[in-house]
């Protein structure tokens, strides 16, 4: 009786351990089975990974369900009219939402939300059909608490036939592909074909995750849940031994805008890679009239006297790659005043505010809320142009600025 006992406790700690294996083991990413998937960066990483899984990096692209899609579906909020024949009612259907075109009060036309674009500042959605993703014609912008056109719709006719291209995702998730490859041992590996325009759903990794930014994990992973007294970070990227370029090209391969010089794909940009290698462009060019506030922050930051003239100064000098940008403007002035210690305002500029204002406020004058060209929107009924405002990252001098 007791060796039974014995042998029965013996059974059930060999179960238990073996459910005890790392997750990642059975997860299987598109990408490769190098890959670990963020999930698996939890068991170690916590704090960063909630702050990250919250962030507007990690919600560039989002599936389009009711927790993450923005704007307003009940009756009075979710019309946008085009003439009196003509609008576009944002609708909820059978747990699923939907941007529904009438025509003279009947319905012509419907296509659900599936694929959402930014949280932050607005959103964009789009849905898929035949391998391609097309734009929905609405967006919704939380500076109007209201739904506007999508970036150059018109506010005049309808159109559902702007695909999105493969490239935009680039920037917007951390993979899509045009199909997966199952090897002999039932493992998909991913194969990136430029040559095929068309994407497979299956393949898309919503938002920046964090093997976009730090290289596949699945190694790491393994290694560290196997030694959890390893000090050193192993088989992963680590930006804090990378260099000042090599820190710049791995946020400028997506925000240096070089959106029509490529060479190869976003999606095989590794940290540490060289970024010339992917784009002809030369980030940090003095041809400043193409730059848009929008998509080209390293570009305009590479303009800025600050950046010139320090020789550590780097995107997170100023950023959490982890979280969103701060709202608070005297914690980036307190950066600034690391360096311009003892700058003293002229009687002009001190007019406008008090001396401890503009000690607590040096972004609101110095890198000041601009119009981008690239965005523009109208809202229902319009004909004019809306210009969406953001701040720019080319610090300087702006003469009468009040903002």
């Amino acid at each position: 009786m007791k060796k039974t006992r014995i042998l029965f406790a013996v059974v059930v700690l060999i179960a238990f351990l073996s459910s005890c294996k790392n997750e990642s083991d059975n997860y299987i990413d598109p990408r490769g089975t190098d890959y670990a998937g963020s999930q698996s960066c939890i068991q170690c990483h916590q704090a960063q990974s909630e702050s990250a899984f919250h962030s507007s990096h990690f919600k560039a692209t989002s599936p389009a369900t009711k927790e993450n899609i923005l704007g307003h579906f009940t009756n009075g909020q979710n019309t946008f009219v085009y003439d009196k024949a003509t609008k576009l009612v944002m609708e909820e259907r059978n747990d699923s939402l939907y941007q529904v075109l009438y025509k003279n009060g009947k319905e012509v036309e419907r296509h659900p939300f599936e694929v959402l674009f930014g949280t932050k500042h607005a959103q964009t959605s789009a849905f898929w059909r035949n391998h391609y993703t097309y734009e929905l014609p609405v967006s919704y912008y939380k500076s109007l608490n209201s739904w506007a056109t999508s970036p150059g719709y018109s506010a005049s006719k309808v159109n559902f036939e702007r695909k999105i291209e493969k490239e935009c995702y680039g920037c917007h998730s951390s993979n899509i592909a045009s199909r997966y490859i199952t090897t002999s041992s039932d493992s998909i590996n991913f194969l990136n074909q430029e040559v095929e325009d068309f994407m497979n759903p299956k393949t898309l990794v919503y938002g920046i995750d964090c093997e976009r930014c730090h290289g596949p994990a699945k190694q790491h992973v393994q290694k560290h849940l196997k030694f959890p007294d390893l000090k050193i970070a192993q088989n992963i990227t680590s930006f804090k031994n990378l260099n000042r370029q090599q820190k710049l090209d791995a946020c400028a391969i997506c925000h240096s805008g070089n959106d029509k010089l490529k060479i190869k794909s976003r999606f095989q940009f590794k940290p540490g890679d060289n970024l010339l290698d992917y784009f002809r462009g030369v980030p940090g060019s003095n041809d400043s009239i193409h730059y848009d506030v929008h998509g080209n922050q390293l570009g305009l930051l590479s303009q800025s006297k600050c950046f010139k003239k320090s020789t550590t100064m780097d995107c997170m000098t100023c950023h959490n790659p982890h979280a969103n940008a701060s709202q608070n403007l005297a914690g980036y002035s307190k950066i600034c005043m690391s360096c311009h210690q003892g700058i003293q305002h002229n009687a002009t500029t001190l007019k406008t505010m008090s001396g401890s204002l503009l000690a607590n406020n040096c972004v609101a004058c110095h890198m000041p809320k601009q119009m981008s060209n690239a965005i523009t929107f109208q809202l229902s009924g319009s004909k004019q142009k809306s210009n969406y405002i953001l701040r720019t990252h080319k610090i300087g001098i702006y003469a009468n600025n009040k903002k």
